[in-house]
C-alpha cells in the first residue's frame, strides 16, 4: 500500500489532524520526521493537546474550520494529510478541503483484521474506501503468501490512553468552547475506560461455562451476532437500522418470525463498548415481546477464535467480525454496508430467509483467501495503535518494514500492490513497551 515503507514520506510536508486515543499520532510524528518529513499537528481538544502539546490548537466553531483549514493548508504547503477515522465532523469537513485542494488524504482505522492489522487507506476507509474488488478477478487472480508477525495484547494500555485522553479533554473544555466530539466531552466519559476491567472481571465469573456450552451442547445451533460500539460511525454512517439497539430489536424479531425452532440467539457485547453500554434490558424485552425469551443469550468476553467455528452463522451490521466469521467458513449475513459484503463471502437474500438457508451461504474459501491477501496488501499494515513493538525501530507500534535478513528479489519492504509476499515472518517475540 506504501512502496518504500515509512520513507517514502521523506521529504513531505505532512499534517496529521485526529488520531486514535494516545500517544500514537505523536509517536508517527517521531518516525515521520525522522526519515525527513515535514510534520505539523492541529489539535482540537485538551486530549489531543495531552498527547501533542506542541500542536497548533483550533478553538473556532465548525462553521469556520473549512476556511481556517484551508488557509493552514497553503500557508505550510501541506501535501499530505493523515486522520483517523473518516467520519467524524472535523475529518469530514477536512477531506473535503483536501480534496478541493488536490491534497492527498491518509486515512487510518482500526484493522480490517485484528488484532495483527491496522488500517491505512488512501481516501477513506470502510464504506468509503475505493478498494471494491471483483469476486471473479480475485478467484483468477493467483495465491499470495502471507506471513504476520502476532501483536501483544493491548487492553490495558488502550484503557489507560483512553481514560488519560478523556480526563484531558474534559479539565480543559473551556480551551475549545466551540469542539464538539463524537463522543460528549465531559469527565463522566473517562469512568468507563475505569469500568471496563471491573466488568470484565464480573462477566467472567457471572459468564462461566459459556463456552463449554456454545462449544459443546449448542455447537451448530446457535446464530452469533457480534455487536459493534455504540457511536461506531460503521454504524450511523454506513447503516440504515437506527443504531445498535435498533439493530437489536430488527434481529430479534426476524429470529422470532423464521429461524428454525431448534436454534439459540447469541448477543456478543463489543469489548470497547463494555464501560459504555449494557443491552441486557433491552435484549430481554425485545426477546419477550417476540415471544423468544428462552432463545436469545447475550454475552460479552468469549474467546472469538473459539467459539466462531461452532456457530451455524454470524449476522452482523458491518463489523469486521464478519470476515473472522467468514475466514472460518461460518455464513454470514450483514444489514449494513461492508466492505466485504459480496457474493461469494456473504448471503445476499434478506435477514428473514438467512435462518433457514445459511447452509447454502458457506463462503468461498478461495476467495475468501483471495480477499484476505488483496485486503493486506492494499490497506493494511502489521501492527497496532496502543503498543511501542521496538523503540529502537520506531517510535510506534507499526511494522515499516520487513526484517533486513530477509529480503530479496521477492520480499518486499512494505505492502506492496501486486506484491506475492506481503511480509517476513518474525523468528522471535515482538517486544512491546507501552
Amino acid at each position: 500500500m506504501i512502496a518504500g515503507g515509512i520513507e517514502a514520506f521523506a521529504g513531505r510536508n505532512v499534517l496529521l489532524l485526529q488520531g486514535p486515543v494516545g500517544p500514537f499520532f505523536a509517536r508517527f510524528a517521531h518516525d515521520l520526521e525522522r526519515v525527513g518529513a515535514r510534520v505539523h499537528k492541529v489539535n482540537f481538544n485538551g486530549g489531543d493537546a495531552l498527547f501533542h502539546p506542541h500542536g497548533t490548537a483550533y478553538r473556532g466553531t465548525m462553521g469556520a474550520w473549512p476556511e481556517w483549514l484551508a488557509a493552514y493548508i497553503a500557508a505550510r504547503s501541506i501535501d499530505l494529510v493523515f486522520l483517523f477515522g473518516d467520519c467524524r465532523p472535523v475529518h469530514r469537513a477536512a477531506h473535503a478541503v483536501a480534496t478541493r485542494m488536490g491534497i492527498e488524504v491518509g486515512v487510518f482505522e482500526e484493522g480490517y483484521l485484528r488484532p495483527d492489522f491496522i488500517t491505512l487507506e488512501r481516501h477513506g476507509v470502510n464504506a468509503n474506501s475505493p478498494h471494491k474488488p471483483d469476486p471473479d478477478a480475485l478467484r483468477a487472480a493467483p495465491p499470495r503468501a502471507i506471513a504476520v508477525r502476532p501483536m501483544p495484547r493491548s487492553f490495558w494500555p488502550m484503557v489507560l490512553w483512553g481514560f488519560l485522553y478523556f480526563a484531558a479533554a474534559a479539565l480543559m473544555r473551556w480551551r475549545y468552547p466551540h469542539y464538539r466530539h463524537h463522543r460528549p466531552i465531559t469527565f463522566a466519559q473517562a469512568l468507563p475506560w475505569l469500568r471496563s476491567p471491573l466488568r470484565k472481571a464480573w462477566y467472567e465469573i457471572a459468564e462461566r461455562g459459556m463456552t463449554r456450552r456454545l462449544t459443546g451442547e449448542w455447537s451448530g445451533r446457535f446464530f452469533l451476532v457480534p455487536l459493534q460500539v455504540h457511536n461506531d460511525a460503521q454504524v450511523h454512517c454506513h447503516a440504515d437500522t437506527g443504531g445498535v439497539p435498533g439493530f437489536i430489536v430488527q434481529t430479534i424479531a426476524s429470529f422470532a418470525r423464521a429461524a428454525p425452532a431448534d436454534t439459540v440467539l447469541v448477543f456478543k457485547h463489543h469489548p470497547m463498548d463494555r464501560g459504555y453500554c449494557d443491552y441486557a434490558g433491552l435484549i430481554r424485552r425485545s426477546a419477550h415481546a417476540a415471544r423468544c425469551a428462552g432463545r436469545v443469550v447475550y454475552i460479552h468476553d468469549q474467546h472469538m477464535p473459539t467459539i466462531l467455528p461452532h456457530c451455524r452463522g454470524t449476522v452482523v451490521i458491518n463489523s469486521t467480525a464478519g470476515l473472522s466469521a467468514i475466514g472460518c467458513g461460518r455464513p454470514t449475513k450483514t444489514v449494513g454496508t461492508a466492505i466485504y459484503d459480496m457474493p461469494g463471502l456473504t448471503w445476499q437474500g434478506p435477514l428473514d430467509r438467512f435462518w433457514g438457508e445459511a447452509q447454502d451461504a458457506v463462503p468461498d474459501p478461495v476467495l475468501h483467501d483471495r480477499f484476505r491477501a488483496e485486503l493486506i496488501a492494499q490497506t493494511q499494515i502489521n501492527g497496532n495503535f496502543y503498543r511501542r513493538l521496538d523503540p529502537a525501530a520506531s517510535a510506534t507500534g507499526l511494522i515499516w518494514t520487513a526484517p533486513a535478513r530477509r529480503r530479496s528479489a521477492d520480499v518486499v519492504p512494505f505492502p506492496v500492490k501486486g506484491s506475492s509476499i506481503v511480509y517476513a515472518p518474525a523468528r522471535r517475540p515482538v517486544r512491546a513497551t507501552i
